[in-house]
């Protein structure tokens, strides 16, 4: 009897033998391939229900959050730790942690590079987690064995006694190494999840896009146990457990990243960007005098369904950038003829069309990029000035005192509830005060919003600095008896502004980056916090250099209530204002990236036991 086969576009179809007669025929086994072009382990096409999914997609994010609650441990009391341990003043706290998280995410630029150049996604999240890992256990035996001087020192009440520069030097190098463990690791990780999941299947693509919410959420997850749990650990001067709870965290998420390397999906290396980059820049500088020709179909390009970037999918031709065209104007000195094929003979004189939208894309998001700078200010102002701020108000709730790094708990719980009910009530409340069609706000869009809603946390931080300095001065004591919860409302407006800009901010970097640099791409993204931390660090240095003159306290003192950290908190959000307004005009302007359809791996195939 001839078996009918009702095969779909990505289903996966088997049928047995007919009859009864399960001896006389041996039933045709057909699978699914992915179609984005994704591999397995063995480098061979990736078959659906065997690789991917959100099988390996929940490892991922498993692993995000031990990894995330590993590196917290260090990063939310290293303000705190600073003061009590380093003995460093708010200023010098604020700069040494601002100076660090600028590290962590100029990181993640290195580790987006090696990612999609050399490494892969796996192995470069394989290696920095080990080298998070590795830092994670040279900070909490320094500071058991070289810091902790007298014994039970630590504390807001208590510091420890000076140390040799040696000392603190080995410490800023563990630290330092858990910054680029967390920095690099964490971009590749991000787009190694998605990855897991074929774009060009409808379901799985649905999948792919929610992704980075889930992964969003993931990280904050580690992050409120970290600024909960070890926070009071370490708030209440026991940083060696602290410091050594977040290494076992480190550890097992090595672990669990490991435990899934024979269903991952992979996507080959797609060779040296820069390389790609400049080779554009020359070859259209070598011809600066030929007229662009006004059709794209006039310009060189491969035939084919994939491009000449490894892995990657070709670019249709847009009309931005012209000059930049001028690369891949074929003329009589580019080519070498072969038969019955034109092969370029030098890239740096002639370039794909594909090659040329790549550097067109990395052109067209410079501006948002540098927009979301300044965003990344405000955030990091709640690490640091924040912190500082609570640390000066009434933490008592009976006998027991709320550590002020755990304020931060507030920010997390609003911005993984916002993502989590995003899709279910607020797009349907948005579309229907705003009379729209059922069409959500763009990622654009929702970084429009999150800068709004940045500068309202932030003047509600200002207005709420003068009260509890005005308090602080009226009782005279340096605590204010102003509750540290008044602090709940900056904290929850800065969670709902990072549920708009970072998640919104992943997805249109991922979404507008070619296939040969996604990981670059989200690397990008997450260096607007490193600028942004730097940014920050340079406000505060040269608001202090200009506010300390003439003997005055300056504006962010070692005791807040001689200062005005109030005027600090409104000049940024003054920035903030201004930067707001140049994103709107660069939003308004931008052009989106347009992919040509990729045919992927064959469709099914059959096996025959």
């Amino acid at each position: 009897m001839e078996t009918k086969l009702a095969l779909t576009e990505s289903s996966l179809v088997c049928n047995g033998s007919q009859g009864g007669n399960n001896s006389s025929s041996a039933a045709d086994t057909w699978i699914s391939y992915t179609k984005d072009g994704s591999l397995d382990r063995h480098g061979s096409p990736a078959i659906k229900g065997r690789t991917g999914g959100w099988r390996t997609g929940l490892l991922l994010l498993g692993n995000e959050v031990l990894a995330t609650l590993a590196f917290v441990g260090v990063e939310v009391n290293l303000v705190l730790f600073s003061k009590s341990v380093l003995r460093q003043t708010n200023a010098e706290a604020a700069n040494t942690f601002s100076m660090w998280m600028g590290a962590v995410y100029l990181f993640s630029l290195l580790g987006a590079f090696l990612s999609d150049s050399y490494l892969g996604r796996y192995l470069t999240c394989l290696i920095f987690q080990a080298v998070l890992t590795i830092g994670l256990v040279a900070s909490s035996f320094t500071t058991q064995h070289f810091l902790l001087k007298p014994e039970g020192c630590g504390t807001l009440d208590q510091q420890c006694d000076p140390h040799s520069k040696s000392q603190t030097a080995i410490f800023f190098v563990s630290i330092y190494f858990v910054a680029l463990g967390n920095g690099a690791a964490e971009p590749a990780l991000a787009t190694f999840g998605a990855d897991q999941f074929d774009e060009e299947d409808p379901v799985e693509s649905r999948s792919k896009t929610s992704f980075f919410s889930y992964f969003y959420v993931a990280l904050n997850m580690g992050s409120l146990i970290g600024e909960t749990i070890l926070v009071y650990i370490e708030t209440m001067g026991d940083w060696v457990l602290g410091f050594w709870i977040s290494t076992g965290c480190g550890i097992a998420a090595l672990i669990l990243l490991f435990s899934g390397t024979m269903r991952y999906r992979h996507f080959k290396p797609s060779g040296n960007p820069i390389s790609r980059f400049f080779q554009v820049i020359v070859a259209s500088f070598r011809k600066m005098s030929l007229e662009v020709p006004q059709r794209g179909d006039q310009l060189y390009e491969v035939h084919g369904k994939d491009s000449e970037i490894n892995g990657a999918r070709k670019l249709l031709h847009s009309n931005g950038f012209k000059f930049l065209d001028r690369a891949a104007i074929i003329t009589p000195a580019d080519t070498s003829f072969i038969p019955e094929k034109a092969s370029p003979t030098n890239p740096w004189r002639l370039c794909t069309v594909t090659q040329v939208e790549e550097v067109k894309c990395i052109l067209r998001l410079l501006p948002i990029w540098l927009c979301t700078i300044l965003s990344s200010v405000v955030f990091i102002q709640m690490m640091s000035l924040f912190i500082e701020q609570g640390a000066t108000m009434n933490t008592a709730i009976g006998a027991f005192h709320f550590p002020p790094a755990s304020m931060t708990a507030f920010d997390i719980i609003s911005t993984s509830t916002f993502i989590i009910f995003y899709d279910k009530l607020i797009v349907p409340l948005y579309v229907k005060l705003t009379k729209r069609k059922p069409k959500p706000p763009t990622e654009l869009q929702r970084i429009g919003i999150g800068l709004s809603i940045a500068v309202v946390a932030i003047v509600v931080a200002g207005l709420l600095e003068q009260q509890r300095r005005k308090y602080a001065i009226l009782s005279g004591e340096d605590i204010s008896p102003l509750s540290i919860f008044w602090q709940t409302p900056q904290y929850v407006l800065v969670g709902i502004a990072e549920a708009f800009v970072y998640v919104a901010q992943w997805e249109f970097f991922s979404s507008q980056t070619p296939d040969g640099i996604k990981s670059i791409g989200l690397g990008l993204s997450m260096s607007s916090s490193a600028m942004g931390s730097y940014l920050c660090s340079f406000i505060l240095t040269v608001v202090m250099h200009f506010t300390t003159k003439n003997g005055r306290p300056g504006w962010v003192p070692p005791n807040l209530n001689d200062g005005h950290l109030d005027r600090f908190f409104f000049l940024s959000a003054a920035l903030t204002t201004v930067n707001l307004g140049f994103y709107v005009l660069c939003a308004r302007r931008y052009k989106c990236i347009s992919l040509e359809k990729r045919e992927g791996n064959k469709e099914m195939d059959p096996i025959v036991p």
